[in-house]
């Protein structure tokens, strides 16, 4: 038999299952449809039951917010940091992000950001956010020796080439990516990418060049 516990999660739903129903309204639909109707009846839910985890519609926005910074700001930010023996093993560090949506969500952002176009606050955490990560990549460049200008302008390169990638929709299949990737980080770093370096990238995100006998 159900416990009470049990029955009251079947009830009300949960946080994150509100949250995530809202991420989903948010990137099918935009801002406008994350609404809490729209996401009781998507949970099958009593819609007082939201009242338990948000005070209003806004603290559900406010929640998203958070949840995009976390995800996609610290991801990138995390990532600027992450060990690596030369600049250009930690540009493909980078690179694992615009690969890997559990490092960052590239709809997410879109999705953000067209939200951004309709609302001052949601604008203000979009300059604060590029902020953040285009210091971050600076930093990221400056351990490497760069200097301070040339580490700046690397970084704001590298990052507002990904924003435009999302910007516009870009879709790649892997196989072109890949190919592409080597001229990325040489053009980003002025060096080009180890042999050892490009196969540890691949591999992490399972792919492998063909070879011929």
């Amino acid at each position: 038999m159900p416990s009470g516990t049990d029955r009251d999660t079947k009830w009300k739903g949960s946080r994150e299952a509100w949250l995530d129903a809202a991420f989903e309204l948010l990137l099918d639909s935009g801002v406008d449809s994350v609404r809490i109707l729209p996401l009781a009846k998507r949970l099958k839910v009593s819609r007082t039951s939201f009242y338990w985890f948000f005070k209003d519609r806004e603290a559900l926005l406010d929640a998203l917010i958070e949840r995009w910074r976390e995800k996609n700001t610290q991801g990138l930010v995390r990532q600027t940091e992450a060990y690596a023996e030369s600049i250009t093993e930690a540009i493909l560090n980078v690179f694992d992000c615009w690969l890997d949506p559990g490092l960052f969500d590239s709809p997410l952002e879109f999705a953000m950001r067209s939200w951004a176009l309709q609302s001052e606050g949601v604008s203000r955490e979009i300059d604060i956010a590029d902020e953040m990560r285009i210091e971050a990549l600076t930093r990221m460049f400056e351990r490497f020796g760069y200097a301070p200008l040339a580490a700046n302008v690397r970084g704001r390169t590298i990052y507002l080439t990904q924003i435009g990638y999302i910007s516009m929709k870009t879709q790649e299949a892997l196989e072109v990516r890949m190919q592409r990737i080597p001229a990325y980080v040489e053009i980003f770093t002025g060096q080009p990418p180890r042999p050892q370096e490009l196969q540890r990238f691949q591999a992490r995100h399972g792919y492998a060049l063909e070879t011929t006998d």
